[in-house]
This record gives C-alpha cells, sequence and structure tokens, in this order.
C-alpha cells in the first residue's frame, strides 16, 4: 500500500467530496443535503484515509465514547477499491481512542458482511430485543 494516511482530523475533510458521494452514489444517504452532512460531521468522530492530498476513504462514528458506538458512511471511492484501504480504515476506527472499552459497536451494511465479519462483527445477538425508526427516504422527502 502506497503511503495511505489515516486521520481524525476533521479539517482534513474533503467535505464536498463526502457529501458528492452520499447524496448521489450512496445507497443510504442519498438526496442527503450538504448541512446535514456538516453537522453529522460535527458531531461524529470521523477518519479520512489520504493519499497525499486526495481523500480516498472515510468512515464516521457515531459514540458516546463510553458504552455505545455506530458505524456509519464507511467510503472507499470506487477508483481506489481494492487497494486494501477499508481494511486499513477499519483497522484505524477500531483502534480509535473513542470506542476503546465500548460495549456495543453496531453498524448496518447491505454488502459488505464480509468485510465487517474479519473484525468481529456479527448478526445481532438479540435480534428481538432490537428495535428501530426508520426513514429510508428521508433526504429525498426533504427537498
Amino acid at each position: 500500500m502506497k503511503n495511505l494516511m489515516l486521520s481524525d482530523d476533521k479539517r482534513l475533510l474533503d467535505r464536498p467530496r463526502i457529501h458528492q458521494f452520499l447524496t448521489r452514489d450512496s445507497s443510504w444517504a442519498r438526496g442527503i443535503d450538504r448541512a446535514t452532512v456538516d453537522r453529522s460531521i460535527e458531531h461524529s468522530v470521523c477518519i479520512g484515509a489520504y493519499f497525499g492530498e486526495i481523500q480516498v476513504g472515510f468512515a464516521r462514528i457515531v459514540t458516546d465514547r463510553a458504552t455505545f458506538a455506530n458505524l456509519v458512511d464507511v467510503i472507499v471511492w470506487p477508483e481506489f477499491r481494492g487497494q486494501g484501504i477499508s481494511r486499513q480504515l477499519m483497522e484505524a476506527v477500531l483502534a480509535h481512542a473513542s470506542v476503546k472499552g465500548i460495549r456495543r459497536f453496531t453498524l448496518a451494511t447491505s454488502d459488505a458482511h464480509g468485510l465487517y465479519s474479519k473484525f468481529g462483527f456479527t448478526a445481532l445477538n438479540k435480534p428481538t430485543t432490537f428495535m428501530e425508526r426508520y426513514e429510508p427516504n428521508i433526504y429525498r422527502a426533504a427537498k
């Protein structure tokens, strides 16, 4: 892997690029507005992956830094996939101080079960105890 840098410094994030991916290319946040993306970044732990000045990956952790964390918005831009970036991004996520000692760390994925299982993520232990309020088209309806 050629000089991949991982950082939780939000000043380095390419917010327009993150927003563009989420609103146009993601399956989970299509139509999301820039202000919402910026707010989500400000209130989360964010890890960017970079080749020099170019951001090639991103992950966001929503956490109370004590008992619970949820991993969201994991991105490796298509032109950089297949180079081990997602693995290194996940290693950085799990090594981050904000999730040390967390009792429950969740995520949702449609197609990356193989990646996440390598890092100890499994199907819900007690799926009957979890509930959710889910509005999948909220960003499309907001326009």
